[in-house]
């Protein structure tokens, strides 16, 4: 999107910090783009720098549900940290509490708490809304689409995020992009996936899109919070289920309630995770602070994908030195199977909604041309590298 770059100008630090008379030190600036936009309003007088460096100004405090565990390694740590540096950046004058699923609202309460201003804040991911906007999953995740990269790419420069704002806004909510966990796993099994066959009757945590193209190959989706999804796999209540990648499978245990490890993660390639904020609330935030949720929820997603792609990697090397683990690959005759079906459920999905279709088509024309910068970069590379 565009709306977010014309704050990203420069400022001159330290005129700024010698007429607010401080003496600035390296561990007060929370990082790069997110101190600097805290004090937008040093490029104005002297007396306005002095007004920032003082933390001066209205003073908000908000509250922030959360999908999330909480306390949670990478999703939960990581709107914790949002409101951390949000604080940090504007000297004290954004204050969120942060409540992790269950605490404040249920889990998947999220949406409407924010919406009807229950709260300020949330933090999700969209494809949990799909019961009431269907097209907000392409910003979660679409099966066999765009990767972590190529999600922000498009988010940003593509106009994703002006259509997801689009969407947003008959329910009252500003969404921004705030983390994202980079390619999952496909799923832990109590059984094994040998062919087409073994998805028949398959009854397995996944939401999402993902859910809908296993219901249509034979399989029975539940959607459930993290919290359950151990003792119900150890109980026998589903059969399988996918969570996010090694790095929260292991800190669920869910090692222990399955054996099989199935990858890739064809249901979620990248998924991308939210905070939404409800609209009077945002509009209550002047654009100083509007600029430093911004520039945070970006450097949160950063940060995010750095912590899950080293604990991921620890994780699987934990994985694969478990003689009790076996990791799988799925057949190829699976994927495709499961490919095909979600042609089918995305083209569905757009018909007689104009606003989805226009979602739909700017998603895949930027995956398309994509697809080939991808074969000859990243891919390309990995593969070289074997």
């Amino acid at each position: 999107g565009t709306d977010w770059q014309p704050w990203l100008q420069p400022i001159d630090w330290a005129a700024c910090a010698l007429s607010a008379g401080t003496g600035m030190k390296r561990r007060q600036f929370v990082g790069g783009l997110v101190a600097a936009a805290g004090v937008t309003a040093c490029a104005q007088e002297s007396a306005d720098c002095e007004n920032a460096a003082a933390g001066g100004g209205e003073r908000f405090e908000w509250s922030c549900v959360t999908s999330w565990p909480p306390k949670y390694p990478g999703m939960g740590m990581g709107v914790e940290n949002l409101a951390a540096r949000i604080e940090a950046a504007s000297a004290g004058r954004l204050k969120i509490k942060v409540y992790g699923g269950g605490e404040l609202v249920p889990a998947f309460e999220v949406f409407d708490a924010v919406s009807r201003g229950t709260v300020e804040m949330g933090h999700d991911a969209s494809y949990y809304h799909k019961g009431k906007v269907e097209a907000a999953q392409y910003f979660t995740a679409i099966p066999f689409g765009l990767n972590y990269l190529e999600l922000n790419g498009w988010l940003f420069y593509g106009g994703g995020l002006e259509l997801w704002r689009e969407l947003y806004e008959p329910f009252n909510l500003f969404p921004i992009p705030c983390g994202n966990t980079g390619v999952q796993m496909g799923g832990w099994f109590n059984k094994e996936i040998n062919s087409v066959a073994d998805l028949d009757g398959l009854k397995m945590r996944i939401p999402g899109l993902g859910g809908e193209v296993l219901r249509r190959a034979g399989g029975t989706p539940v959607t459930m919070p993290g919290s359950e999804i151990f003792t119900s796999l150890q109980t026998g209540a589903i059969d399988a289920t996918e969570w996010v990648g090694a790095y929260n499978d292991v800190a669920f245990g869910l090692h222990k309630g399955a054996r099989y490890y199935y990858y890739p993660g064809w249901h979620e390639p990248g998924p991308g995770l939210e905070t939404i904020i409800n609209k009077e609330a945002w509009a209550s935030l002047p654009p100083d602070l509007q600029a430093i949720v911004e520039t945070a929820c970006q450097a949160i997603t950063t940060d995010m994908v750095a912590e899950y792609t080293h604990g991921n990697a620890m994780a699987l090397k934990q994985l694969n030195e478990d003689p009790n683990v076996e990791l799988r690959q799925f057949p190829q005759e699976v994927l495709d199977l499961l490919e095909e079906i979600t042609r089918e459920v995305v083209a569905e999905m757009s018909e007689g909604d104009e606003l989805t279709k226009r979602i739909e088509d700017s998603y895949y024309a930027f995956l398309e041309v994509s697809r080939e910068a991808q074969r000859v970069t990243e891919q390309a590379y990995l593969n070289t590298r074997g």
